[in-house]
């Protein structure tokens, strides 16, 4: 939750629900303010829209045009609460328009459709049209989290999406355009397979941080702007 990378432009997790709506509205303006080609990409879940900063974001991010894009990962639960259980408006991209922000629904479950929309926003973005909200229309196959007994949904639901599994609709799609085979696969499986082993093995041999870097980099270094 906590990952960050400045140096690939990754600017991390956010604890609070919510919480990158606004960040990523900051960046977009100091994309802009520095006159650079960049674009602040947000991603949050559906929970996160009962939030203020959602408002927020959307209502700065196209009073000063900015350029962000939003893409909201609707699942349908924000942990345990159905959509439909706490938004009065379940469509998203509905929300985002009442911003003039330009909106979209798109299958969050065909890769190659959110790809096709993304790379067309974006477009539209750099060219100055401003921010957008892409509402990709997903589901979530695995509990919230451990503790999460899922008893608020039916088996048969996660059994139904199961079939529009994304993973294996890229799998059957490559495969009929030719640039996917099961050597390809193999090769990609064992990748992975082997980055897993080797990420395990370094957690493994890591050692505990000092107490005496319970205070570094929480507090400006002295003599710091």
């Amino acid at each position: 939750m906590h990952l960050f990378d400045a140096a690939t432009r990754f600017y991390g997790g956010n604890a609070i629900v919510g919480g990158g709506l606004p960040l990523a509205v900051g960046l977009a303006l100091a994309e802009k303010m520095q006159q650079h080609a960049g674009i602040a990409a947000c991603f949050f879940g559906e929970g996160a829209v009962a939030e203020g900063e959602f408002h927020e974001s959307l209502n700065l991010a196209e009073l000063w045009r900015l350029p962000v894009l939003f893409v909201c990962e609707n699942n349908l639960y924000a942990m345990g609460t159905r959509i439909e259980r706490s938004e009065s408006q379940p469509d998203i991209h509905i929300k985002a328009q009442s911003y003039n922000v330009p909106a979209e629904v798109v299958d969050g479950m065909d890769v190659v459709a959110v790809e096709t929309a993304a790379r067309r926003v974006c477009s539209a973005i750099r060219a100055g049209g401003g921010p957008a909200l892409l509402e990709c229309r997903t589901y979530r196959f695995r509990a919230h989290s451990m503790f999460d007994p899922q008893l608020y949904r039916e088996r048969a639901e996660v059994e139904e999406w199961r079939h529009r599994d994304p993973i294996d609709r890229l799998d059957a799609w490559m495969r009929e355009a030719g640039v996917l085979h099961d050597s390809d696969l193999l090769t990609i499986e064992a990748q992975a397979a082997a980055e897993i082993e080797q990420s395990v093995a370094f957690a493994e041999v890591g050692h505990w941080e000092p107490v005496a870097e319970l205070a570094r980099d929480v507090y400006a270094a002295e003599g710091a702007p």
